[in-house]
């Protein structure tokens, strides 16, 4: 028997489609390609990522998520009812859905999601903050009456977050994440090196040599992009120290949000989290060296999360699981 539930981690990045039992189910880029003439959805997900960077004017690639919440609303839809096809069992089913929405989100971009579940085939939609999710998904008991933060680094936004009783106390919303260190590692080589990087390239730049702190010893990788200056292509080394330079920034940004969590958070709960350490989660907790640079700066323990890329959509189905007993604390339909 198929669940009739799903929840999905709507990232600005990537979206992850977890099913009750069945862990997750799917795993894709958050990314649509439309044909301009035709104006219809030519392909999601993986294969439209595939595209990107390599098509005609007649096709146009986007990311209909920004800043974790919805930029392009139809190209959303299609992109859910995708999702919801592909899901097992659930081709002729209308489905529950449960989507993470950052802290930080405002009624008329929550009712936008719901609505965009709504019409890409759903039953009902429910919209969680992404952080309660992030911890559930972490394994963290929000129930207790312990406070325990959280900090989601994911595309589009970082949600930080102290939860206590099954809600959350204080919470910060940033809309500078993984994209914005995307942006200034491809404007940084452009400034050094004279040569333009895709998006992909600037992404496995990241997640390869990517860190968080100055190291002694530098790792170097190859990449190839477009010489701006001869328009011809061009291959060059770029090193874990350059990395560190261009998202330094992004970091700083990051860091100076969480002390201000930190500085708003009663005392009893400072003290928990002084004796728990905060839990990163999200794709950007993958930075090398990140819970480092945080543990220094904040003086607070700092740990990345089993599977932090999964954890907001773990957290999902988790609350699926037992939906009626958060029903009434953390969610609107």
């Amino acid at each position: 028997m198929f669940s009739r539930k799903i929840g999905i981690d709507l990232g600005t990045c990537n979206s992850l489609v977890f099913a009750p039992g069945k862990e997750i189910i799917l795993n894709e880029p958050s990314v649509v390609a439309v044909s301009v003439y035709e104006n219809k959805i030519l392909a999601v997900g993986k294969e439209a990522k595939e595209m990107t960077g390599r098509t005609p004017d007649e096709i146009r690639v986007y990311r209909p998520l920004r800043d974790g919440v919805i930029a392009e609303y139809r190209i959303t839809e299609a992109m859910l009812t995708h999702f919801i096809k592909k899901s097992p069992g659930l081709k002729f089913i209308k489905p529950e859905l449960m989507i993470g929405v950052p802290a930080g989100i405002t009624s008329t971009e929550k009712r936008a999601v719901v609505e965009a579940g709504v019409s890409a085939g759903a039953r009902a939609v429910y919209a969680v903050k992404e952080p309660i999710l992030a911890a559930i998904g972490a394994g963290i008991p929000i129930e207790s009456c312990a406070g325990h933060m959280v900090v989601d680094i994911g595309g589009g936004t970082t949600e930080i977050a102290v939860i206590s009783l099954g809600g959350i106390v204080v919470a910060r919303s940033l809309r500078v994440a993984g994209d914005s260190m995307d942006f200034e590692i491809s404007n940084y080589v452009k400034n050094k090196h004279n040569v333009a990087l895709g998006e992909k390239s600037v992404e496995e730049v990241k997640t390869t040599i990517g860190t968080a702190i100055a190291e002694n010893e530098e790792m170097e990788m190859e990449v190839r992009g477009r010489d701006l200056v001869s328009g011809l292509p061009k291959t060059i080394k770029v090193s874990s120290g350059e990395v560190y330079e261009a998202t330094l920034g992004t970091m700083e940004e990051i860091v100076k949000v969480i002390k201000q969590v930190l500085r708003e958070t009663p005392p009893e709960l400072s003290a928990d989290i002084m004796d728990k350490g905060m839990i990163l989660t999200g794709g950007g907790a993958l930075l090398r060296n990140i819970d480092v640079l945080i543990t220094e700066k904040t003086g607070v323990p700092s740990f990345v999360a089993e599977d932090a890329l999964l954890s907001v959509a773990k957290g999902a189905g988790a609350v699926l699981d037992n939906l009626d007993a958060y029903k009434k604390s953390m969610m609107s339909k």
